[in-house]
């Protein structure tokens, strides 16, 4: 009787736990690796949040028109194990995102990797499980 107890007990515990798993999104619900995009732009804002961190960049476009997109990272624990600070992404800094588009239409990408004007690469640790930076 305490057997049967104990495992259905743990059975009961390896399903919560495993839960928060499924909540969270996969990239291909959100993104399309079919659409790679580089954007060229001037950070405006750094959210340093969990689950994902975001950079907010203003775009010029060919028009000259500006666009703001958002740049969904990896979390804080990633982008600073990856060497980034807080200071590294201040608004005015210019950088360049390689990542791909979301499926909705959004200006928003999942990013793989940014490059500063010194030519540092740092890699975003975003979800896309193809980005050689995400292994």
């Amino acid at each position: 009787m305490r057997k049967n107890l104990a495992i259905a007990v743990a059975s009961v515990g390896l399903i919560v736990s495993a839960a928060p798993m499924w909540a969270h999104h996969a990239f291909a619900a959100e993104f399309d690796s079919t659409k790679p995009v580089k954007l060229k732009g001037v950070v405006t804002k750094m959210e340093w949040i969990n689950p994902h961190a975001w950079i907010h960049m203003d775009v010029k476009g060919d028009d000259g028109k500006v666009v703001n997109w958002m740049v969904e990272t990896g979390s804080p624990n990633i982008l600073l194990r990856r060497g980034f600070t807080k200071k590294s992404l201040e608004p005015g800094t210019a950088i360049v995102v390689q990542g791909y588009m979301a499926k909705s239409g959004e200006n928003k990408v999942n990013g793989g990797s940014v490059v500063f004007p010194d030519g540092k690469q740092l890699f975003l640790g975003g979800s896309n499980p193809d980005d050689p930076g995400a292994k």
